[in-house]
């Protein structure tokens, strides 16, 4: 077993058509301006994928970044980032994920991943500290994601990240799969599927992680734990009820999508929530290693089988979006999704789109609202492009433009948007419009702010430009670190001056003076995780401007692609129709609030982060990078 003193800051960079392999360090200034994970996947995109680049070109990235608190006690500290150009929204991508890959990478020795290239026939990697394996996959090509990594016969030292049959015939919302955890949205599968390339597996456990200050790590590791625990979200509703514990909550808020986000509650929606389901299928975690949470549960069947409980993701979207709730029915849809490798809320919306579009006639269908007949067949369709499938595996953008229906093609910037409505939440409809990967909830969930806790008035634009901002600089640096952004959440509303402030008087604050109630928030629990692992100190102001950087050359990257103002958008239906249930007394103010969003973010009035910010933030993509020193690293063909 070998030391890593905070990080190890090598990179393994593999061309698979070249089949060659190479490793770099991370410099010191990069570390410090972009911490880690999504922060350094960017700035490692940046320099080596120019403008244009087709998303299922063998030209595009996929990127693996794991954080610097990996491997070592932090809470929540299994995660790592992906990233690529995706295929569905045709801008950048990065997610996050929870599952096994992450930590075997890491105690391989490696803080990140970048392959190019396209292989000539299918194939998996298997990488281990020393080398690089290029293995025919031929045995696996065709094979769900349980099958493949059944068949990879992994050890207990080896975890893999794999694609099912939606990745290989590049459905543009394929994802990947580590063990029973994704990276979801945009579809990474594709890109994957499009290098043929059906697997990467990574032998760990051979270094261990010591961090600069383990002292200082164990208290404040302590202190964060008290956090989680004693959180009225993290701690109690997610740990007991799984994420699906919103279902409640958003029902009774008016933010629930039923029906293709016709409504925004339903008198059944209890059916499916996280303690009904919790009741009727006894249950025990199964989650992200290591946790402190537990968000994660499997429950057994009346027939004695085990499953995933649905997150509320899919609960929203295969569920209530689609009529149905009935809780087996969208288990049965959860598994599926996940051994086709796709994802469920872009899944759940492309059938939503259907149902509607055939109502009115603009698509052939046979998918009605509140029926669960075909939808199972229709997801194998969309995973095989087979039928109805072909079109519907491109997104509702692409189905709106060619048959109609843009009104309730419910994306922004081509991504489906996750299960929460707008017009009852107009922070998260800012958050929606403006988010550089489109209609994504973990950009900036302003949501809990304004129905989940209730500080925020939902139906005003006050204070909703300066909460997007912040969380938007939180996040993008949390997932950088990486840690999850429910422990984020967490931190920053337990510590005495947030948790002990009456919640009207807090309140009051952060809608009429939001500058001074972000002055109250402190996440010194991660400036230290971050400062106790890694020796570098970084106070919070410049953790949180790192966010901002990272946030600020992600939309930069965008814009080079040709997003703009036109693109910060929500679709009509959020803008021009009342939900039918909940009579809306006014439509969201969107432009108003992306002028004060702009304004704040130092973008020109078409949405473009001007030179004074760029420069502000040391940010140059038009000088060309300096040469990153490589060392040929060994690679073996099988």
């Amino acid at each position: 077993m070998k030391d890593i003193h905070g990080t190890s800051n090598r990179i393994l960079e593999i061309n698979l058509t070249e089949k060659k392999s190479y490793t770099f360090i991370v410099e010191d200034e990069d570390r410090r301006k972009y911490l880690g994970g999504k922060g350094l996947g960017l700035k490692y995109l940046s320099e080596r994928m120019a403008p244009g680049t087709p998303p299922l070109g063998e030209e595009n990235y996929l990127v693996f970044m794991m954080g610097v608190l990996m491997g070592t006690s932090a809470p929540c500290s299994g995660r790592f980032a992906a990233l690529t150009k995706s295929p569905l929204t045709g801008i950048m991508l990065t997610s996050s994920c929870g599952g096994p890959f992450g930590m075997a990478y890491k105690t391989a020795g490696f803080d990140g991943l970048l392959i190019t290239g396209k292989s000539e026939k299918p194939m998996y990697l298997t990488i281990d500290e020393n080398q690089v394996k290029f293995m025919d996959a031929s045995h696996l090509w065709g094979k769900d994601t349980d099958e493949t990594q059944d068949l990879l016969g992994l050890d207990k030292n080896e975890s893999a990240l794999v694609i099912g049959p939606a990745g290989e015939n590049k459905v543009l919302f394929a994802n990947i799969a580590s063990g029973h955890r994704f990276l979801g949205r945009g579809g990474m599968g594709a890109v994957m599927g499009s290098k043929n390339l059906k697997a990467i597996v990574a032998k760990g456990k051979t270094h261990k992680i010591i961090p600069h200050d383990p002292e200082k790590l164990q208290k404040i590791v302590k202190r964060a734990n008290k956090y989680i625990k004693n959180n009225h979200f993290v701690g109690g509703l997610y740990k007991n009820y799984g994420t699906s514990a919103n279902v409640t909550i958003c029902n009774t808020g008016g933010i629930l999508p039923v029906n293709n986000f016709q409504a925004g509650s339903h008198p059944d929606a209890p059916q499916v929530s996280g303690e009904t389901m919790a009741e009727k299928y006894p249950s025990k975690p199964s989650t992200c290693k290591p946790c402190s949470i537990g968000c994660g549960h499997k429950g057994r069947h009346p027939d004695g089988s085990m499953h995933q409980i649905p997150e509320y993701e899919t609960v929203g979207l295969l569920g209530t979006n689609l009529g149905i709730f009935d809780a087996g029915r969208i288990t049965e849809w959860n598994d599926l999704c996940g051994k086709m490798g796709m994802d469920t809320i872009s899944t759940g919306s492309v059938i939503g789109w259907a149902m509607e579009a055939g109502e009115k006639g603009l698509f052939e269908s046979d998918l009605t609202f509140g029926n669960p007949e075909g939808i199972a067949e229709t997801i194998s369709r969309i995973a095989n492009k087979q039928g109805i499938g072909k079109d519907l595996g491109q997104g509702t953008r692409r189905l709106a433009e060619k048959f109609g229906g843009l009104d309730f093609a419910i994306q922004v910037k081509g991504l489906e948007m996750a299960a929460y409505d707008p017009r009852g939440s107009w922070g998260q409809g800012l958050a929606y419009a403006v988010a550089n990967r489109g209609a994504c909830h973990l950009s900036a969930t302003t949501m809990a702010l304004e129905v989940f806790m209730g500080y925020l008035n939902p139906h005003t634009d006050r204070a909703k430009a300066d909460f997007v901002k912040y969380f938007e600089n939180m996040f993008a640096m949390v997932n950088s670190l990486h840690t999850c952004q429910f422990a984020a959440f967490a931190y920053i509303l337990e510590p005495p001056i947030v948790k002990y402030t009456p919640k009207p008087l807090l309140g009051l604050t952060m809608q009429y003076l939001p500058h001074i109630a972000l002055q109250l928030i402190f996440i010194n629990v991660l400036t230290g995780l971050y400062s106790s692992v890694t020796g570098i100190k970084m106070p919070q102001k410049d953790l949180l401007k790192a966010g901002e950087r990272i946030h600020v050359l992600e939309r930069y990257m965008n814009t080079r692609e040709g997003i703009s103002r036109k693109d910060d958008n929500l679709p009509d239906r959020m803008l021009k129709e009342n939900r039918v249930n909940h009579l809306d007394k006014k439509p969201i103010p969107l432009e108003k609030m992306i002028d004060a969003y702009y304004k704040k973010r130092g973008y020109d009035k078409n949405g473009i982060p001007s030179p004074k910010t760029l420069k502000k933030l040391g940010i140059s993509l038009d000088e060309l990078p300096v040469a990153i020193r490589k060392t040929e690293f060994e690679t073996i063909t099988g």
